[in-house]
């Protein structure tokens, strides 16, 4: 066990506690055992120190607090006064001269020149420290207004519920026609709501759409909205039927490019002769086309507007059609003959579930280098619908088209195929199949054969139907 020094600094508590320990021992050597220290008398033996894992010395740990001892920084802050002592901090004095405190500390020890032990730490007000928190935290919040308002001077106001949005306050009036075209987002809508001043602003119209979820059902088409309408008036209007032009304009599938025409005319109220007159340079047509939009009319029932040219007509016709052959993935040439093979498919299938056999078909007899022999190239050559079979005349025609005297495919398409012919002939059936026919064309019954012998049986069945139909055949 370690002893202390014979001395210690002025400033040292050890020197002050030696000092006090010399003094008791020479008081009390009459009535104390020579082997007992001041601190033994008041509990403080050195067993109880050792056991506890202070240093083993004759004076208790300096900063063991837990005893009543203050430790020398304590000392020297001058944490000795009863307000501290109160607050968990060891020892207070009590004020007599050369007499030991409640905590074995002799005041006279403490009377230091370099320290006031008396004198209470300074204190700041807690009134001070909450003005202080007050002011800062006015000033972050007058400083974050102000760069609010600097922020919103670049920024539309906006408020869902629209008291901020630039917006009319009441349903409008009169009647204004819009439309909506294909593909058309909200924001679109808005620009073009706002445009025809239907409503005050596009973020009128948007903030309504915003928190509404029927907003994403908007069609495409033609709608009666009126003049200077809020946003809300706006979006109710457009998403009620009743204000919506549902006149479409259909094209089934499978039509000639002239029969496309005849349709347009007789529901826009043009006529033939101004759709046969469109430039098809302006139509934006691919470039497998060729210049001629026969087969890229694309099949769908359009909304066409009151003020549309039939230049603009034919032009959505196709836009529809190249954004769907982008989604099968189809450009170029690999393009150009799936529209092809598509058409024939078209026009030689009745049934969704006999169109990839159809296409099969095709791809067998290509393989083989044999002529495709449908009729339906023949009835494109001449124009003429309404006939289930082909005579030998036709059959005879030297057109580029007739596919019963020529093989391979024809140079372009007959028609103007749907998305389900145009996948069929990108993915046809596994198939051994060679022939085909429709024995049934009142209700599209399809027979395929993989031998002559086997066609011929159908093609008996055909010729049956016709004997019992002559003005259809």
């Amino acid at each position: 066990m370690s002893q202390p020094p014979e001395e210690f600094p002025p400033t040292s508590r050890r020197a002050y506690r030696a000092a006090h320990s010399r003094k008791r021992r020479g008081a009390h050597s009459s009535t104390s055992s020579p082997n007992k220290s001041v601190d033994q008398d008041l509990g403080h033996d050195e067993p109880a120190y050792a056991g506890e894992g202070y240093p083993h010395e004759s004076y208790p740990h300096e900063n063991h607090l837990e005893q009543g001892h203050l430790d020398q920084d304590h000392l020297d802050r001058g944490y000795g006064d009863p307000e501290f002592g109160s607050q968990g901090y060891p020892g207070f004095f009590d004020g007599s001269e050369g007499e030991l405190s409640e905590h074995g500390l002799a005041v006279d020890t403490l009377d230091h020149p370099e320290h006031d032990y008396h004198q209470p730490p300074h204190r700041r007000s807690p009134i001070i420290r909450w003005g202080a928190l007050v002011v800062a935290a006015s000033v972050v919040l007058i400083g974050g207004y102000f760069a609010l308002k600097v922020v919103s001077g670049l920024l539309p106001t906006f408020n869902v519920g629209g008291s901020d949005v630039e917006d009319y306050p009441g349903p409008g009036t009169g009647e204004v026609s819009i439309e909506v075209p294909e593909g058309a987002g909200g924001s679109q809508i808005a620009e073009i709501l706002a445009e025809n001043d239907v409503v005050a602003s596009a973020a009128a119209f948007t903030a309504a759409a915003a928190v509404d979820p029927r907003s994403v059902s908007i069609q495409p088409g033609t709608y009666q909205m009126a003049s200077q309408m809020s946003g809300d008036g706006a979006l109710e209007r457009i998403l009620d039927p009743e204000f919506r032009d549902t006149k479409g304009v259909t094209i089934r599938e499978g039509l000639w490019k002239a029969e496309v025409f005849e349709v347009l005319a007789e529901e826009t109220g043009n006529d033939v002769a101004d759709y046969e007159a469109v430039d098809p340079a302006d139509l934006g047509l691919p470039e497998s086309a060729g210049g001629d939009p026969e087969g890229y009319l694309f099949p769908d029932t359009y909304a066409f507007g009151p003020d549309d040219t039939p230049t603009e007509q034919l032009t959505q016709m196709v836009d529809l059609g190249k954004k769907m052959y982008a989604e099968l993935g189809l450009e170029g040439d690999e393009l150009g003959t799936a529209i092809i093979k598509g058409s024939l498919i078209q026009a030689e299938g009745a049934f969704s579930d006999d169109l990839p056999k159809i296409a099969r078909v095709i791809e067998n007899r290509l393989d083989k280098d044999q002529p495709l022999g449908f009729d339906s190239t023949i009835h494109f050559i001449f124009g003429e619908r309404g006939r289930a079979g082909t005579t030998d005349a036709q059959r005879d025609s030297d057109s580029p088209y007739n596919t019963y005297l020529l093989a391979g495919l024809p140079p372009g398409p007959i028609n103007s195929p749907g998305i389900d012919a145009i996948e069929a002939a990108t993915n046809p059936a596994d198939g051994p199949w060679l022939y085909f026919v429709t024995t049934n064309p009142s209700t599209g019954e399809t027979k395929f054969a993989v031998t002559f012998e086997d066609h011929n049986k159908n093609v008996a069945e055909f010729q049956k139907w016709c004997r019992d139909n002559p003005d259809a055949c």
